[in-house]
């Protein structure tokens, strides 16, 4: 086990981004935040829409940052997950039911809209529910928040005070920013409709700035004086953020590479209301397959419970750990490397020195403790071997291929490959076998497959998989193709029906001579 100054001293020289972010804070309070106060971590959702990945992904990588600064240091922590569930709501998404009955609340917050699913007091609140529920099974530490909580209960009174105290140098900020016509009916504060409803995007007067009161021109024409507290108005986004960073005393909170310019506004705006912008840093964008950037609303890319379904948390943690700065696609087809990728890395860990420990991605993924479960088999054969089985494979069909391969192979010895197997049945049900087409060969594969099939008919039972391989790398050698790469892609696409495939030796050996002499005989057949 290293010890914990060991671990410290490493973690402050470590260059894995989250020990980079973390050093941030340490130099923000070298001696410790004034009064004793907790650090605080915040994230950020907008409930207009379901959550995805991305909003999740904001929740974990703060996380890690925040599990660095506790190796740094021993000042104590708090992470805010804040819902910005008093919004208007400016369109129908696409994904959700009842349309047609949300098209009536356009404009109201998203706390006062009936929920379209009809579970709980309104849409905000099943997507805050849905947002807890996941955040929950991962086991995050957080403290969940809600913006109409924190508006209408007063506890933001004083700090809007701010805001309208400092109403001119706000505009000031904000006006550069916005085309002609915006920079026309702009206003830092938005009112609500005492008629309707609504959150109003109209100028505001401010009438007292001390007493919160603010006059504007409601949406019949009506000039109204009201309070702008207790929640009876909110605030533009980028002044509510800044607002909320004061308010709050928010010391750290990252955003997407999107969000460059507004983080810009918003730490202007902090400090004309006396406060200190959050560290942080701009993380890149997930992307669909088309490459364009996945929405709440739109509900392209992967939800959560697609991914968990194909893959566990681990290889999500993993994906969205590593190189937070470059755009990644997210579609189903980068599941299967990314739950190789993080038991690779997890395979290695034991290993490696304290300073590649730092950085390995499943450091951070479990926190420092890292299970030692290690997998006999990758997912990628499992996949390969559930191919070739067909779509109705069984969990307990697949074990007893791996009881040839693999030593007391069980669901109680190995429970971890237990759970994958799962992952890759439902997997190659929904994405693989409806995709599988063997070919026929041709030419030199024909002759290849031959010598392949004679040569594994002369093995002795129990031929381990490095002898396969040899005799597979051999046959290629020798078989009068450009390249090996033709002929591993050869016993791909012939036995297994992919252009892409496993290590072929592994696969023998796990799929077991006898069938795979079959899969030739049925290759030569075509």
């Amino acid at each position: 086990m290293t010890d914990a100054s060991d671990l410290r001293t490493a973690a402050l020289e470590s260059k894995a981004w989250p020990y980079e972010e973390a050093r941030k804070l340490l130099k923000r309070y070298p001696q410790g935040k004034p009064g004793g106060e907790a650090v605080l971590f915040e994230t950020g959702y907008g409930p207009s829409g379901l959550p995805h990945i991305g909003t999740f992904n904001e929740v974990l990588r703060t996380t890690m940052v925040r599990n660095a600064f506790h190796t740094l240091s021993d000042q104590p922590t708090r992470l805010i997950a804040f819902s910005d569930d008093m919004d208007g709501l400016r369109k129908v998404p696409d994904n959700v039911p009842n349309a047609e009955m949300l098209r009536e609340h356009i404009g109201k917050p998203l706390t006062r809209i009936p929920d379209p699913f009809g579970t709980h007091d309104s849409f905000a609140a099943h997507n805050n529910a849905m947002l807890r529920d996941f955040l929950d099974r991962f086991g995050f530490d957080y403290e969940f928040a809600s913006s109409t909580d924190y508006y209408t209960s007063g506890r933001f009174d004083d700090a809007l005070r701010g805001v309208l105290g400092h109403y001119q140098a706000i505009m000031d900020v904000m006006l550069p920013t916005l085309r002609a016509e915006r920079r026309a009916t702009y206003s830092p504060v938005l009112p609500i409709s005492p008629k309707t409803g609504v959150v109003l995007q109209v100028p505001v007067e401010v009438v007292d700035a001390a007493a919160g009161t603010i006059a504007f021109t409601d949406e019949d024409g009506e000039r109204i004086v009201q309070s702008a507290l207790g929640g009876l108005s909110k605030l533009q986004w980028k002044v509510d953020w800044a607002m909320r960073w004061v308010a709050l005393g928010v010391d750290y909170e990252m955003a997407g590479k999107d969000l460059i310019d507004s983080v810009t506004q918003s730490s202007k705006i902090c400090r004309v209301l006396g406060g200190r912008p959050p560290e942080g840093f701009n993380y890149e964008m997930f992307l669909d397959e088309k490459g364009e950037k996945i929405s709440k609303s739109k509900g392209n890319g992967l939800s959560l419970e697609q991914w968990l379904t194909y893959g566990p948390d681990e290889s999500l943690a993993f994906y969205i750990y590593r190189e937070p700065k470059k755009a990644k696609a997210l579609h189903m087809g980068v599941i299967p490397r990314a739950v190789d990728d993080y038991w690779q890395f997890r395979g290695n860990y034991p290993g490696q020195a304290i300073k590649e420990q730092l950085g390995n991605p499943v450091h951070h993924i479990h926190d420092g403790d890292v299970p030692g479960e290690a997998l006999p088999v990758t997912f990628g054969l499992l996949l390969n071997l559930v191919g070739v089985m067909g779509g109705e494979a069984t969990k307990e069909q697949v074990w007893g291929y791996l009881g040839n391969y693999v030593e007391d192979a069980s669901a109680e010895t190995y429970p971890e490959l237990d759970r994958l197997i799962g992952y890759a049945l439902a997997y190659n049900r929904d994405f693989v076998a409806p995709t599988l087409k063997r070919r026929a060969p041709e030419g030199a594969e024909i002759d290849g497959l031959r010598k392949l099939d004679a040569e594994l008919a002369a093995l002795p039972a129990g031929a381990s998989a490095e002898d396969i391989q040899n005799i597979v790398y051999e046959i290629g050698k020798a078989g009068g193709f450009e390249s090996l790469r033709d002929w591993f892609k050869a016993l791909y696409e012939t036995l297994l029906g992919s252009s892409q495939g496993p290590r072929m030796g592994s696969f023998i050996a796990l799929y077991g001579i006898d069938n795979t002499r079959k899969l030739i005989a049925e290759a030569l057949a075509r």
